[in-house]
């Protein structure tokens, strides 16, 4: 029990120390970068088609993200968890 406290209070303190620790630096996802690389190679580049929806702000993308992935990994985890079910192997159990 006390060892389960020990990496549980580890864990938080991973996910907390780094909202702390000063980087200086921007927030910034690969699109932006790729966009700016674009501009630079070919400034008269135009787009194939427009986004279907873009979020009100840089926090819904990101949310929007994670979601995303986030269902992925439980539909991932959900298909492979059925199959083992499925299969009768409960040597873990």
């Amino acid at each position: 029990m006390k060892k389960m406290l020990i990496l549980l209070a580890l864990v938080v303190g991973l996910m907390v120390v780094p909202f702390f620790i000063p980087h200086g630096g921007e927030y910034g996802g690969s699109d932006d970068q790729a966009e700016g690389q674009i501009q630079v190679i070919a400034p008269d580049y135009k787009p194939w088609f427009q986004p279907l929806y873009e979020p009100a702000s840089s926090e819904i993308e990101s949310l929007l993200f994670t979601l995303q992935g986030s269902l992925g990994t439980a539909v991932i985890f959900y298909i492979l968890g059925f199959y083992r079910g499925r299969r009768g192997d409960h040597a873990g159990d």
